[in-house]
């Protein structure tokens, strides 16, 4: 059996990558589907029949991107060792990252539209987090797990607020200031690592 995708696949695969580049540089509101459709060289019409709607493609967008995080955590943390919390950081907030909307992290640019989303997008942006949430404590020591839980919370909430204020700033000067604040804070709440 071929792990080549199908035509279809490659298809449904264009899409989502269009919509998750609209979704997380321009907002739920601001991407469109026929800028979609567009942007994945396919006509509205085909978008409906791969994906349904707005909606769903948002969902299945806010479902691979919160993936693509459980997936680095580990990777980020096997690499990184000791130090993975600061390797964490120092990439979260930094300039390349901070500067690519459109393939930036899902927590900081779809979190917000989760916010005015239906109670069932909540129920599973909450589960995904507390994966990712777990994942982190899980490379934390010191303290209980619930102290280590509180701890990767923090270290999640300091560095998605960091990153949205540092992207919202006009100049790079500000922004890397910010960036290295948020850093440092982040670290030192994480506290220490396996």
């Amino acid at each position: 059996m071929s792990d080549i995708p199908t035509k279809k696949q490659q298809t449904r695969i264009k899409m989502l990558d269009a919509a998750s580049q609209g979704f997380r540089s321009q907002g739920y509101a601001g991407t469109g589907i026929d800028g979609i459709a567009k942007a994945a060289g396919v006509t509205s019409g085909a978008f409906y029949a791969h994906l349904g709607s707005k909606d769903k493609a948002f969902s299945a967008v806010l479902d691979a991107g919160l993936d693509e995080v459980i997936e680095a955590i580990p990777k980020i943390q096997n690499e990184s060792g000791s130090e993975w919390v600061k390797a964490f950081a120092d990439y979260y907030v930094g300039r390349a990252h901070r500067e690519n909307l459109a393939c930036g992290c899902a927590m900081t640019t779809l979190s917000p539209e989760v916010v005015r989303a239906a109670p069932e997008l909540h129920a599973a942006y909450e589960s995904k987090m507390k994966i990712i949430t777990n994942l982190i404590a899980n490379g934390l020591k010191g303290g209980n797990r619930d102290e280590q839980l509180a701890r990767a919370w923090s270290f999640l909430g300091i560095l998605i607020g960091g990153l949205t204020m540092a992207r919202a700033v006009k100049t790079g000067k500000s922004a890397e200031k910010i960036a290295a604040s948020i850093r440092d804070a982040a670290t030192k709440v994480a506290g220490d690592t396996n």
